[in-house]
């Protein structure tokens, strides 16, 4: 029988088949139990504070409107505001310690704020939400980046996609759980909504179980000089003795890349020295675009509907608090199986570029039809639309808007921005464009209430919109990465590299053909050098 999870390999490569092996996956899954951290806070917030339980704990009963929209913005874009703060931590502690003592941290913080969280009160909600941020942030920032520096180049995709996948999956259980507690405990019992807080300490504590036992980034290792270590390290993940040809080819070929950049930078890897880096050209192009891939991200309106789910569908007729979490829970899944079924099989064959464009087309149809149904309904007006075809359409559309954002928005600005920077400021650049999407996530779920409040159906209008530029900007400055090694991501974005995205991968699939990698280049630009001394 024909292996469905195979990839096409070139015929003229010698790469051993063990690379493929479980190993990668094994490293993929026991770090993405940080990104199940993300999903399930992503997810369960909204549908908490929609709970009786939870209004009658917190006093929000007896709130005016516009108190409960002030409350509703701040409980939940508190987590984001730790999320921008813990990515930048995150950078200065990766660098100094290395990617998994980050991704560990964060779930042992993590485990703290959750633990805060079921206190009661309101201040505690909000410090438990600051510091359960605080761990995402960082952890978001490196398991992207951990994952692809110890995958082999042709699964990269889906091994990073793994980050999406767990968080989908955790945000499934985030709107499920919510559901099966207001249909199956008492809206007078604290275990309401105990329940939904408490299970955050589940993917916090296999995240903490499986760690310890998987490598450090070999990458980081050789940067950091431990070249035994990292020798060791990349032995464990690729599944190949330390005399194995691939080995000696692979290490030669990360620490020729990391020597270059270091005699590019004088030999110094201080702070300074990257943030001055980050700016060269050649570099700044690719921060740019994950930064901006990141930022068009949630401007589509994912986390409109990530975390105001129930809003959006009483606007739309589904007004029941059951029926309500019920579609949310329904919604979560469409987006999950679309977002596995994407990074398992199709990521790394059909690749990152067309999904970004065929996703961008559909969201934006569904958008639009969203703000034409609340328009001419009047649901953001005070009415109720009636249960008849045009809401019902109203909520297939949101399925679809989940099924084109799965495959494509949902997890390749994470991908490209893991890949695509050169290892010497990957942290920082990662940092940036996480920052970028946690800033994002604030400012979109911090106004969204007061969006919904003051333009109504226009809400729908502006994402629809944003989604629009997203599909331009994909099509002229995003170029394909797949099965581009990341000491070779230079050739396609380097210093002298053309900015639009069509040219850029014509020149690395040109080089590539001719024979040309990073240590090629190095070479002859070395035998350049010492032909000038010699003269």
């Amino acid at each position: 029988m024909k292996n469905p999870f195979r990839l096409k390999r070139d015929p003229n490569s010698n790469i051993p088949n063990e690379i493929y092996g479980v190993r990668p996956y094994i490293l993929a899954f026991s770090a993405a139990w940080a990104s199940a951290m993300y999903g399930y806070d992503s997810a369960f917030i909204g549908g908490t504070m929609a709970l009786p339980s939870f209004k009658s704990a917190y006093g929000l009963d007896d709130v005016t409107k516009s108190q409960l929209t002030n409350l509703s913005s701040n409980i939940v874009s508190t987590f984001q505001s730790g999320a921008f703060f813990g990515a930048i931590i995150g950078f200065f502690t990766a660098e100094r310690w290395g990617r998994k003592a980050v991704i560990m941290g964060s779930g042992c913080v993590f485990t703290v704020g959750a633990g805060i969280m079921l206190h009661g009160t309101l201040g505690m909600l909000y410090g438990g939400r600051a510091l359960t941020g605080l761990a995402i942030g960082a952890s978001s920032t490196m398991i992207p980046i951990y994952i692809a520096e110890c995958s082999p180049a042709l699964i990269r995709g889906r091994l990073v996609g793994i980050f999406e996948i767990m968080l989908q999956i955790a945000l499934v259980f985030g709107f499920f759980i919510n559901y099966g507690v207001e249909k199956n405990i008492s809206p007078t019992s604290d275990r309401q909504w105990h329940i939904p807080v408490a299970a955050q300490f589940i993917p916090a504590g296999l995240l903490l179980i499986s760690m310890p036992f998987i490598i450090e980034s070999p990458r980081w290792l050789v940067s950091k000089n431990r070249l035994s270590q990292a020798t060791k390290a990349l032995c464990w993940v690729r599944n190949l003795p330390a005399d194995h040809e691939y080995i000696r080819t692979e290490m030669e070929e990360i620490q020729a890349s990391i020597t270059h950049e270091l005699e590019a930078t004088g030999g110094r890897r201080s702070f300074t020295q990257i943030f001055k880096e980050i700016r060269a050209p050649g570099i700044r192009n690719r921060v740019v675009i994950s930064v901006l891939l990141m930022l068009l991200q949630n401007l589509t309106g994912i986390n409109a509907i990530n975390y105001y789910s129930p809003t959006i569908l009483r606007s739309i007729g589904y007004t029941d608090t059951s029926v309500g979490l019920l579609a949310t829970g329904i919604y979560g899944l469409v987006k999950m199986l679309t977002t596995v079924v994407f990074m398992v099989w199709f990521v790394d064959r059909s690749g990152r570029r067309p999904a970004l464009l065929i996703g961008a087309a559909g969201a934006m149809v569904a958008m639009f039809y969203l703000a034409g149904y609340s328009s001419i309904s009047g649901s953001f007006d005070g009415n109720t639309p009636p249960r008849d075809s045009g809401s019902q359409a109203a909520l297939a559309m949101i399925y679809i808007y989940a099924i084109f954002y799965g495959f494509s928005w949902n997890g390749i600005p994470w991908i490209f921005a893991s890949e695509v920077l050169p290892n010497r400021v990957r942290t920082l650049g990662m940092m940036c464009a996480v920052c970028m999407q946690w800033l994002a996530q604030f400012l979109v779920v911090y106004s969204l209430p007061h969006m919904i409040a003051g333009i109504t159906y226009g809400t729908f209008i502006f994402f629809g919109s944003c989604t629009v530029v997203a599909f331009f900007f994909a099509f002229f400055f995003v170029p394909e990465t797949k099965g581009v090694a990341l000491e070779d991501m230079d050739i396609m974005f380097g210093n002298g590299a053309p900015i639009w995205a069509r040219a850029a991968r014509k020149r690395y699939d040109e080089a590539h053909e001719a024979g040309i990698n990073t240590i090629t280049i190095q070479e002859v630009a070395k035998g350049g050098i010492l032909a000038s001394e010699k003269v």
